[in-house]
């Protein structure tokens, strides 16, 4: 990317506000930008003389066979139209009829069908969509001749550890560098005859250091002291005080919330599930644990290990668990009658492909639906590579919280005083004779309550079942008979138990339904269907006893209600022979619940086999149950009381102790009408305060494995073969042997020394995050389409001493910025722009505007009022109305008060089907898919936004606020709040000519104010401070947040 300054006179446009006043505003575009976006290949030979250079087979060929014949002759067997293979050195050389025969062209099968005119054997073949050019054939030519070396592609090749040559240490530019990354750039430059940028003013390279590391421009107070610090008075750095810089920056708590907005892209962070409904979701634990992990410089092998397989780890931490976080990212569909199956398998596909882009470089998704066209990756590699993550649960973990744990206890205390006084709220008079006749009063209505629950409780014994199964959730039996569900679960699941049953007579049965913190919204259920929502619909009860199918009469419930409309959901529904009726607890999750059913006449002992039928157009099973039987001839209840207060009441009132009888007695006082008001806050202060829950990882039983199969053409229903074991890429180093086959294997295999791809991906993307483009400038294809580096061994360089000093980014961010090549002017020369115009070659530091987050949030620090809380749930800023109300279920945009109005903007919602509106308009991500590299639009609608939008409206109120409180209106006022409001937005004082235009602008401005009340109101209000010179510096303050330097890194 080049930008070009060219100077321009002040301008005059009409300008419409938001707020429906126009004025007539002088644009100050001095220095106006002339973007132009360059883009070209990477070839050494262009522009030179093929016969003057040497050929390079993976610099200059590759890539041609790669553009012209791999579709055809290349590694999927499905596309290959004849035996010859060209991405291998064996088809290239060791054939009957060898495509390529060193050294001479005339045997050279390739060369002779490259140059062939007759259409049935020229190649590619004539009506092909992609010709190869004259340039190319000289190119395959030269090679040939020059003896057909062979090479691997660079980035399977294994990383080296090149060190750059004493002769590239000489001055470069005009400052002397021992650095050894501009000695690598020295290089480079050499043979295109450049040389390097002279420095950057100091102002410059401080807001340039800041934006780049913490993801603000400094304050004036900072720029001011960084100035005299870590500078000469001539502008030259002062090397130890701008590493005391660099440090400052790098350990400060903001460092990590700018990187991990970053590292947010190619997780694919929302805080929404995404498709139609795009409801939300709790995903803010895992962005606080990156900002964290950042800024405690975790190892980046490690900081990989934790987010893929954190839970499998020895003993691991409740924040390895929430760091797997990063591939419960995917979208979740909730749309009525889809097969969750099916849509779990499009979330592992977009788990497969964001692992291939975020860690290899490669665009391995291709592999999905046939093996890659151009890298060696097969269509089974790419399943071998899902199997390796297939076999995880995805469940929701409760955040332990010491505060709230606190609280609970505090709660319990208080409950256990009111139980205590709970005696004496009973409805009696004041004297103490209608005292003591309330404790009588009670003591007879516990007596009779406690007679009419013995009456209706029965004897139930917990059976156990001998053999359990179901068509896919995996059924395991826990303690004191509990049956426990958990695994995948379809639109129409059925269990299968079987009993073997000792007592005879059975008179009743009793399924009570569990919660469990394991479950969607702690159960009982399973179903996460819009929403997370752990409800069940048991549909069928069908008891085989022996031979005989038993006949159920009656069936009573402690709770029950439906999800949607009005039909009858009680337990009888389990019993009336109809699959679309069923028995549900709609809103009573997380609670236990029980039914009882009553058997047409006794059932005997033996072997009983149990069939429980689940559906609806959604996933709804049972998550937790247990099955009791007995033998009495009670009525038929239902009894909410709770298990241990059942077995008390089958003791003998007159054999109770004193603390038996006491628990019994609280029983009935919290159920007492006359105490009911009571009874509801004791419930309340017992209830366990609920606690922040993050999705997670959690990976499978080995008795529960999930079969992973291929999926001929990619299609969900066509599988095909054996299931396969996980194992990874063979073109890249060995898997088998060496790991074990599960996220953690892969985790540990995609950090491992061997691995060509990890280190030099991840020291690329930190490149172009500094400097705009990569080293490699494809950021996400490292295979044989992508672009070769531009300096191949600083690439190796950096990403060995990536390795060498334990992964760490901070290392690394540190070594880049302590560069020259980083610490360069981006002025533009036209003798340099003529010889290297995309500055491929970083004879200049390149301008690039700065991310959406950062202009909003430098913004708000310009105004004095950017929050520095850190971390929680997401906020929501001022944006324009109607922005969410086009998503489903028009939600409206509620924007936050106080600080969380003014939160940075990592911390702000990111709804994928309504992303924030200023964020969209500079081209921040929906979070819907990995993003390697952000797009850079220069679009209309981004300096209306500047200019009109609520949020920066606010800001220039804000700004113009202080700088009127703080300073007085005398004309040497004027310039003092001119130059503080300059240097606010841009940091560097402002040029004698840029105050000049500034103080004429706000004059004119003012001007107009002071002539227009109704104008000076509809920009500052109506208070007592709605003054003409606020309204007027609040215009210069928009202007200058719109400048093209505002949004831009020099």
């Amino acid at each position: 990317m080049l930008i070009m300054q060219i100077g321009t006179p002040l301008k005059r446009f009409r300008l419409f506000p938001s707020f429906g006043v126009c004025f007539i505003l002088d644009v100050m575009v001095k220095n106006y930008q002339i973007l132009m976006l360059l883009f070209a290949g990477i070839t050494v030979v262009r522009g030179e003389n093929v016969d003057d250079v040497d050929i390079s087979f993976t610099r200059d060929v590759r890539p041609i066979l790669s553009r012209r014949c791999f579709a055809c002759h290349g590694p999927d067997a499905d596309a290959r139209v004849s035996d010859m293979r060209l991405d291998k050195r064996s088809g290239l050389f060791d054939q009957e009829i060898s495509p390529v025969v060193p050294r001479d062209t005339a045997a050279s099968e390739i060369y002779l069908r490259i140059t062939n005119s007759d259409p049935d054997i020229a190649m590619p073949p004539v009506d092909a969509n992609s010709q190869i050019t004259d340039k190319e054939r000289e190119i395959i030519r030269r090679w040939i001749e020059q003896g057909a070396v062979w090479e691997n592609h660079w980035s399977f090749s294994p990383i080296a550890t090149p060190r750059p040559s004493r002769n590239h240490t000489r001055p470069l530019g005009v400052v002397r560098s021992n650095h050894p990354i501009d000695a690598f750039i020295r290089s480079r430059h050499q043979p295109h005859g450049l040389r390097s940028n002279l420095p950057a003013t100091p102002y410059v390279l401080i807001r340039r250091l800041y934006l780049d590391l913490i993801g603000l421009p400094p304050t004036i107070a900072q720029a001011d002291h960084w100035r005299a610090v870590a500078f000469t008075p001539r502008g030259t750095v002062k090397p130890s005080q701008f590493a005391a810089l660099v440090d400052e920056l790098i350990n400060s708590e903001q460092y990590g919330e700018r990187w991990a907005r970053r590292w947010l892209d190619l997780a694919r962070y929302a805080d929404t599930n995404g498709y139609e409904k795009d409801r939300d979701r709790n995903m803010w634990p895992y962005r606080d644990w990156v900002i964290q992990a950042i800024n405690d410089s975790m190892p980046f092998d490690q900081f990989t290990i934790e987010q893929i397989a954190g839970d499998m780890l020895p003993a691991a931490s409740t924040s390895q668990r929430i760091a797997t976080g990063f591939h419960r990212n995917t979208m979740l569909n909730e749309e009525g009658g889809i097969d969750p199956l099916e849509f779990r398998f499009y979330a592992m596909t977009d788990r497969v492909a964001t692992t291939g882009t975020t860690w290899l470089g490669l665009t391995i998704g291709c592999a999905q639906c046939h093996t890659h066209k151009y890298d060696p990756i097969t269509h089974r590699e790419y399943y071998q590579l899902m199997a390796l993550m297939n076999n995880s649960d995805e469940p929701e973990l409760d955040i332990p919280d010491a505060k709230l744990d606190q609280q609970y206890q505090a709660n319990l205390a208080k409950a256990h005083q009111r139980m205590q006084d709970l005696p004496s709220h009973w409805p009696t008079g004041d004297s103490d004779k209608d005292k003591a006749s309330a404790k009588d009063v009670i003591e007879q209505r516990f007596s009779k309550w406690l007679a009419q629950q013995r009456t209706r409780v029965r004897n139930w014994t917990t059976i156990k079942p001998a053999k359990f199964s179901a068509n896919l959730p995996h059924l395991e039996l826990e303690g004191d008979g509990i049956i426990f569900a958990s695994g995948d679960s379809t639109k129409h699941d059925i269990y299968h138990l079987e009993f073997s049953v000792h007592l005879d007579n059975v008179t009743a049965l009793r399924i009570e339904a569990l919660p469990d913190p394991r479950l969607p919204n702690r159960g009982p259920g399973m179903t996460n269907y819009e929403g997370t929502i752990g409800d069940f619909f048991l549909t069928e009860f069908q008891l085989v006893a022996g031979d005989n199918q038993i006949e159920f009469t009656r069936a009573e419930h402690s709770y029950a209600k439906n999800r949607y409309g009005d039909k009858d959901t009680s337990a009888k529904t389990m019993i009336d022979g109809d699959i679309q009726t069923g028995w549900s607890v709609h809103k009573g999750q997380g609670q236990r619940h029980v039914a009882v059913l009553l058997p047409a006449r006794p059932i005997p002992s033996g072997k009983w086999t149990l069939t429980m039928h689940f559906g609806r157009h959604f996933s709804s099973s049972l998550g937790k149950f247990r099955l009791s039987i007995a033998t009495d001839d009670k009525p038929l209840s239902a009894n909410e009381l709770p298990p241990a207060i059942e077995r008390l009441l089958l003791i003998e009132p007159t054999s109770l102790n004193n603390e038996q009888r006491q628990v019994l007695k609280d029983e009935f006082l919290l159920n007492a009408e006359e105490l009911a008001e009571h009874a509801k806050k004791i419930r309340a202060l017992r209830k366990r305060l609920p606690r922040q829950r993050a999705l997670v990882l959690q990976q499978r039983p080995t008795s529960n494995p999930r079969e992973t199969y291929i999926h001929h053409r990619g299609e969900y229903l066509n599988t095909k073969g054996e299931s396969l074991n996980g194992s990874g890429l063979d073109a890249l180093h060995p898997f088998e042997g060496k790991f074990n086959a599960d996220r953690l294997g892969l985790a540990q295999w995609l950090v491992s020394p061997e691995n060509p791809l990890t280190a030099r991906v991840v020291v690329n993307r930190n490149w172009q995050a500094f400097f705009g483009e990569g080293i490699v400038r494809t950021l996400d294809d490292f295979g044989f389409q992508g672009q070769p580096p531009s300096h191949p061994q600083l690439l190796d360089h950096l990403a060995s001493s990536l390795v060498a000093n334990d992964w760490s980014i901070k290392w690394l961010h540190n070594y880049i910025v302590t560069s020259a090549t980083y610490q360069q002017s981006s002025i533009v020369h036209a003798a340099e722009y003529k010889k290297d115009p995309s500055n491929q070659w970083l004879s200049r530091f390149p301008r690039t505007r700065i991310d959406a987050e950062i202009i909003r949030d430098a913004s708000l620090l310009s105004a004095g009022i950017l929050s520095d809380k850190m971390f929680g749930p997401p906020v929501k800023p001022p944006q324009p109305a109607g922005i969410t109300e086009t998503a489903y279920g028009s939600p409206k945009w509620e924007a936050s008060d106080g600080e969380d109005r003014y939160r940075r903007s990592i911390y702000t919602k990111v709804k994928r089907t309504a992303p924030f509106a200023m964020g969209l308009t500079f081209d921040a991500p929906s979070g819907e898919f990995c993003t390697a590299r952000r797009d850079k639009s220069n679009t209309a609608l981004q300096a209306l936004t500047l200019l009109n939008d609520v949020m920066f409206m606010e800001i220039c109120q804000s700004t113009a606020g202080q700088l009127t409180n703080a300073n007085s209106t005398l004309d040497s006022g004027d310039k003092a709040i001119a130059t503080n409001a300059f240097r606010r937005i841009l940091t560097r004082p402002p040029t004698a000519t840029e105050l000049t235009d500034i103080l004429a602008f706000y004059h004119r401005q003012l001007a107009e104010f002071k002539s227009n009340k109704e104008a000076t109101q509809a920009v500052v209000g109506k208070s007592d401070n709605a003054t003409a010179q606020r309204a007027a510096w609040t215009m210069v303050v928009r202007a200058l947040l719109s400048l093209d330097e505002t949004v831009t890194k020099n």
